[in-house]
């Protein structure tokens, strides 16, 4: 391939993960809505499949450990999670409570019917999907 069709293709492909990104994010953020949740919050709370560390959640959200604290703060005042004292006394746990269990399965199952790749690719497609994403972010 010539370096100018090469470059187009880059643009183009560049281009169209940013507009499925995008797409993503935006039925995402309506399905929060919907639910009432800032989108912040209902991240995290997909994320707290089992009691975790604040310093697992900060990693898997790509975030300053510090922000933690304040997401915490805000997910426990909603009561979605509590927090468990961990193996040692400086390390605090975050567990999903009942409520916080409930939302992450509501907020899954919408995600499931609402998601642009899971409506529009078959099974076959989004395991062809993942593996080319994840070949690309190895």
């Amino acid at each position: 391939m010539d370096s100018n069709k090469q470059m187009e293709m880059s643009r183009r492909l560049s281009h169209l993960l940013v507009l499925s990104a995008d797409l993503s994010k935006t039925v995402f953020a309506d399905i929060a809505a919907s639910l009432n949740v800032p989108v912040h919050l209902a991240r995290a709370v997909l994320l707290l499949e089992e009691p975790a560390p604040m310093n697992d959640l900060s990693q898997k959200l790509a975030c300053d450990k510090s922000y933690i604290t304040q997401l915490a703060d805000q997910l426990e005042e909603l009561g979605l999670i509590e927090r468990l004292a961990g193996a040692d006394r400086r390390t605090k746990l975050l567990s999903l409570t009942a409520s916080g269990k409930a939302l992450r399965t509501k907020l899954a199952k919408a995600a499931g019917r609402q998601s642009p790749i899971m409506k529009s690719l078959t099974e076959k497609e989004r395991a062809q999907l993942a593996a080319l994403l994840e070949k690309i972010l190895a």
